[in-house]
């Protein structure tokens, strides 16, 4: 509250004069106005976290000030004062806009209150509204990053289903991005207003899935000493996320397909049916196909689950794409920590091509924010990867048909002794001989590396000083 911005209109003085010196003994920063047309002009001008003013005034009325107030901040709160405080024009101000009204007179707790929670409501509307715009931005497509065919196609199918409220299977190995996909396909489809509930099939025993799917009755079981309901209860008009969905038992898969052919479900203990309106997003690092065939997965479950297919690919299958994931989890980790690490020496860049990724983009991102972290200077290098990297083996992705391993191979050794050396001599300011001693070789050599790649010591030294 304090700090905060009113604008206080009212066309007699001394209530002006009133009103200010209660806020302003709050910390608050009061403006004020004693005519309606002025402090449209400062509106206009000026962002107000709240505004209180007069109903009845010359010229422009308090009620149109706030329809006009409402216009050009919608997020503003708007509160009346009124000596004809009646239901009607209480209820009048409300539909125009208003957050609250207060007659005339008011003691000073009465103004104190009411701008309170004024203040507050207009602190909980601007949280809501960020946090859409983070969810619009996180869950956005564009965050989906890749420009291979791979990805190209699960996009394809992602556009087709978001308008649709079939049931999608999501599979692919571990790490791959299945939750995001999830998200995405919920917050660009017509059940983006209500929940997206998660739950990890894989975590939880089956009593406690059971009970955390579908709720309980007082008493069904013992610990169970109140109603509770279940996540396919909160999901409600949303999306219920089961995340590796081949971990079910049989008694939950069972359940399961009644909720998805019968869209009702009992609590645990329950005798009522209970609707279930929920899309359902399922996702899996298993072939469920073959776990069918072994009769480890119910066949008609799985058909319910899988009316459509998005596989996403392994990160190794699609080398292409990670410079671009490498520099957008780096690009996230700057804004956040604020450090000045800019991009992927080219050194690095090929490290990160070569390695399979068994974690995928899960391991990548980790593997960009250690680095990051680690940077001594504007780019990650190969010292700055994690050790799994250096240590790779040769197979992998190629870098291209045209080049060679043992061409790369040159490349990459050349590029990392080329960093290496730099590091040193920036962390020795420019002094060969502490550099040399902390690569562990003698001065002599270190100096030939420096003749090699055409590095002077005394860049460091001036660019240090």
């Amino acid at each position: 509250m304090i700090g905060c911005k009113v604008l206080v209109v009212d066309d007699e003085a001394d209530m002006v004069e009133t009103c200010r010196k209660i806020l302003e003994r709050k910390g608050l920063i009061v403006v004020a106005a004693t005519e309606s047309r002025a402090a449209l002009e400062m509106i206009r001008e000026q962002v107000f976290d709240l505004i209180v003013a007069d109903l009845r005034m010359p010229g422009i009325d308090g009620l149109e000030l706030l329809r006009e107030a409402k216009k050009i901040s919608p997020t503003t709160a708007l509160i009346i004062i009124t000596a004809y405080a009646t239901i009607e024009t209480a209820l009048k101000a409300v539909r125009e806009g208003a957050f609250d009204y207060i007659p005339k007179p008011f003691s000073m707790a009465q103004l104190e209150v009411a701008v309170e929670r004024g203040l507050e409501h207009r602190r909980l509307v601007e949280e809501n509204r960020r946090l859409e715009r983070m969810l619009r931005e996180e869950y956005d497509f564009s965050r989906i990053i890749g420009t291979t065919p791979q990805i190209a196609e699960v996009l394809n199918t992602v556009a087709k289903v978001v308008e649709t409220d079939v049931n999608v299977l999501v599979s692919g190995e571990s790490g791959t991005g299945k939750e995001l996909i999830a998200r995405s396909i919920h917050a660009n489809s017509p059940r983006r207003e209500h929940a997206f509930v998660p739950i990890d099939c894989a975590s939880l025993p089956e009593t406690l899935l059971e009970s955390e799917l579908f709720g309980n009755e007082k008493g069904a079981f013992t610990g169970a000493v109140a109603m509770r309901p279940g996540l396919i209860e909160h999901a409600q008009g949303g999306t219920l996320f089961l995340d590796e969905i081949g971990d079910l038992t049989p008694a939950v898969q069972v359940k399961l397909l009644r909720v998805l052919q019968e869209r009702q479900f009992r609590r645990i203990g329950g005798r009522d049916l209970i609707d279930a309106d929920v899309r359902v997003i399922s996702a899996t690092h298993r072939d469920l196909e073959d776990m069918v065939r072994q009769k480890l997965f119910r066949e008609d479950l799985f058909y319910r689950l899988n009316v459509v297919t998005i596989v996403l690919p392994p990160l190794r299958s699609r080398a292409d794409d990670i410079p671009l994931l490498a520099q957008h989890f780096l690009d996230e980790f700057r804004r956040k920590a604020k450090k000045n690490v800019e991009g992927v020496s080219s050194a690095a860049t090929m490290l990160l091509r070569r390695y399979r990724w068994p974690g995928n983009v899960r391991e990548l991102r980790n593997a960009i924010e250690r680095a990051a972290s680690l940077a001594a200077g504007n780019q990650i290098t190969p010292l700055d990867l994690p050790d799994a990297l250096l240590d790779s083996p040769e197979a992998g992705t190629p870098f291209s048909t045209e080049t060679t391993f043992q061409g790369s191979k040159k490349q990459v050794i050349e590029e990392f002794e080329r960093e290496y050396i730099e590091r040193c001599l920036r962390q020795s300011r420019g002094n060969v001989s502490e550099a040399a001693a902390h690569a562990g070789l003698q001065r002599s050599a270190f100096h030939r590396l420096m003749k090699r790649y055409g590095i002077s010591a005394a860049g460091f030294r001036s660019s240090t000083d």
